[in-house]
């Protein structure tokens, strides 16, 4: 059986968004992986969205949603990547494990900000949650 692993932003339209699409991509043989916000935008960066088609890792399904869609889904693990989601996460009743792991939003800057962050992404967050969830 699939874990459960959220991982939660303020807006849900760029780092929490890679992130979901990341997991998914490359650990979706052990887990699944939904996105949400603290105050979600309810919309995707545009930028960020490029960035994922053109590597292979958009899903139509990928969407920014309110955290109160998700309160009640059992994770195996929560994953704040903003200091603002860690700061205000609300208890998530559910929830077997909360962790941090922040990255800078690279939201209004250069495009080549996206690569990178998404790329810092894969090569710091995925391991950790592997080595959560998956080992």
């Amino acid at each position: 059986m699939l874990k459960n692993v959220l991982i939660l932003c303020t807006g849900n339209s760029c780092r929490s968004i890679m992130a979901e699409a990341l997991i998914n991509a490359k650990l979706g043989d052990c887990l699944f992986a939904q996105s949400s916000g603290v105050r979600a935008s309810g919309s995707v960066n545009p930028n960020a969205k490029a960035l994922l088609e053109s590597r292979g890792l958009w899903r139509d399904e990928y969407h920014s949603k309110l955290i109160e869609t998700v309160l009640d889904t059992a994770f195996d693990l929560v994953v704040t990547v903003c200091d603002h989601a860690h700061e205000t996460c609300p208890m998530f009743p559910k929830a077997i494990k909360t962790i941090h792991v922040g990255f800078e939003d690279p939201s209004g800057k250069a495009e080549e900000e996206y690569a990178k962050t998404l790329d810092l992404i894969e090569a710091t967050l995925l391991p950790i949650v592997k080595r959560e969830l998956c080992e």
